[in-house]
């Protein structure tokens, strides 16, 4: 059974992104927990790529970070198992569908199930090709978390209406980053969402300070933070604990509402 529901249930949801491997596999699985412990209501696990498209610098170096430390898959997992030893928290793969092709559909997602990974995020597989997991996930109990970009207006409501787990929207144009203002009208897009399913919007690129999580929080159901979370690892490596808790407990008050 999913555990993703749990992370809408009292108020705005703070969903926080690492990179799994960055710095090392120990040190990601003390990171979880820390954000866990500050906050975070779900958490967004990347497994490393060598080709990250919708990615940014700084979570493209945190690729290169991890993948120089030879970070398989398999390792991923066990962070994974690690995690899941100490919390119920739920947890999402944002990977890209190259290594989830090459580890073998039926294999991954099985040992999603097994391991205790909710649902997973690929932002290279188009909406028109997801039938090529969709089924093979939902056997497992995995949700295939569907994206929304600013461009998707015409498919805006087919995408939302056979989403499962809760909804991704891409608040900017362009790859993941920091960015000091948003200007898409999140609004429109929310409001075109929800005229065909229920399930919690979560909102993510670009979002970094507490003042837009506010902003964001009064009109979606969750907030996604990557690249800050990444940044802090990048600046403080295996002693970035602290640091970590104090941004997402900040950021996480900044939800309430």
């Amino acid at each position: 059974m999913s555990r993703i529901p749990n992370a809408f249930k009292n108020g705005t949801a703070f969903i926080g992104f690492l990179t799994a491997g960055d710095p090392t596999t120990e040190k990601t699985v003390e990171y979880i927990l820390a954000m866990e412990e500050a906050g975070c209501d779900l958490i967004e696990i990347g497994i490393p790529f060598s080709d990250p498209m919708a990615e940014g610098v700084v979570i493209q170096d945190a690729n290169v970070r991890a993948l120089k430390h030879n970070t398989t898959t398999d390792d991923v997992f066990e962070i994974v198992k690690e995690v899941r030893q100490k919390t119920d928290i739920p947890l999402v793969f944002l990977t890209y569908i190259n290594p989830v092709f090459f580890y073998g559909y039926e294999e991954f997602f099985k040992k999603c199930s097994e391991y205790g990974i909710d649902g997973i995020i690929s932002p290279d597989l188009p909406y028109e090709e997801k039938g090529e997991i969709a089924d093979i996930a939902a056997r497992n109990d995995v949700d295939v978390i569907s994206l929304i970009a600013p461009t998707s207006k015409e498919r805006i409501q087919k995408i939302a209406g056979d989403a499962t787990g809760f909804i991704y929207v891409v608040s900017s144009l362009g790859v993941t980053g920091m960015r000091s203002e948003i200007k898409t009208d999140l609004n429109a897009i929310i409001s075109d969402i929800r005229d065909v399913t229920d399930l919690p919007v979560a909102v993510g690129f670009g979002i970094n300070t507490p003042e837009q999580a506010s902003d964001i929080s009064k009109i979606s159901d969750g907030v996604i933070v990557g690249s800050a979370i990444v940044k802090i690892i990048e600046k403080y490596g295996e002693d970035a604990t602290d640091e970590l808790k104090k941004y997402v407990a900040d950021m996480k008050n900044a939800c309430l509402r």
